[in-house]
């Protein structure tokens, strides 16, 4: 039955009137009428009858206004609920990343929301190929994801929030012939050993932007979707790859450097998807506003 129509049913028996139900509600006469009528064809019993003038409730009408009552009830506390779960600033939120992401940001977010009065985060790793990043947001509250710069955007269904620009560089061994140099072409890299990543992966079309470049394919030896799987690759040499210059930059004494491609700059956008109405909750956007303070500005 319609919460609104049972509500109707309950005013007319309060109010005693047709007249004095719409005048309370604001509306027509016939308006509460109609919906009375369609109220009483759910019902096998009559739900008021008239007297005199005026439409009053029978007895089976009394019954189930008294009913309506208790739905009234039911309904305001399930309305309460949802509000203070909108409101509650410590609910849980569910965060995915891909892994270098979740590497870099997961420890730092976890340290600026400990303390009372902050959400509950439960992290998850999800690397998976750029157009499943969308679908999700179906099962976590915000997904950290990422696609390169001037790919198709994330589609309209979903929200996504801008978290950084992150450029992408080759890199190499320390002992590696251009290890010297400020920064690499296109065509140094013509005749190189590749490490890429799986196919279907946000990097591949960034390697395949090289090779139209560099006008032949790249020589792809390895397929390594961890970026610390392919540094130890690369730092054994000879293999160079693409690497993200902050999310995965390979630390001090590692053996390894990196150099930004001066004719063909590459990047990606690492960006927060979320289902719209998971912004509603102040919990989803202390977090969204903490992730973007402890990101790396760039």
């Amino acid at each position: 039955m319609d919460p609104h129509q049972l509500r109707l049913l309950r005013e007319l028996g309060e109010r005693g009137s047709l007249a004095a139900v719409a005048r309370a509600l604001h509306v027509s006469a016939s308006a509460v009428s109609q919906q009375l009528s369609a109220l009483q064809r759910r019902v096998d019993v009559p739900l008021t009858e008239r007297r005199g003038r005026n439409l009053v409730l029978t007895g089976a009408g009394r019954a189930l206004a008294k009913a309506a009552v208790d739905i009234s009830v039911a309904m305001s506390s399930a309305e309460q609920a949802v509000s203070h779960y909108l409101q509650d600033p410590c609910a849980t939120v569910r965060i995915a990343a891909f892994n270098s992401a979740g590497l870099t940001y997961f420890g730092p977010l976890l340290q600026a929301l400990s303390g009372e009065g902050r959400p509950g985060l439960i992290c998850h790793d999800r690397d998976v190929g750029q157009e499943h990043f969308p679908a999700l947001t179906a099962d976590y509250d915000l997904v950290i994801a990422h696609r390169l710069e001037h790919s198709a955007p994330w589609p309209d269904t979903i929200t996504a929030l801008p978290l950084m620009r992150e450029p992408l560089d080759v890199a190499m061994s320390d002992r590696h012939r251009l290890a010297d140099a400020p920064s690499v072409s296109v065509a140094d890299l013509i005749d190189e050993e590749w490490v890429s990543v799986q196919d279907g992966f946000p990097l591949v079309p960034a390697l395949q932007a090289i090779a139209v470049h560099a006008g032949q394919p790249l020589k792809v030896t390895h397929r390594i979707n961890e970026f610390f799987i392919a540094a130890a690759i690369v730092a054994a040499g000879p293999a160079v790859a693409l690497m993200p210059r902050h999310t995965a930059s390979p630390p001090p004494g590692s053996g390894i450097v990196l150099k930004p491609i001066h004719d063909l700059p590459l990047a990606r956008r690492v960006d927060i998807l979320c289902r719209p109405e998971a912004l509603h909750r102040t919990a989803v956007q202390q977090v969204v506003t903490t992730l973007r303070r402890v990101v790396i500005p760039v």
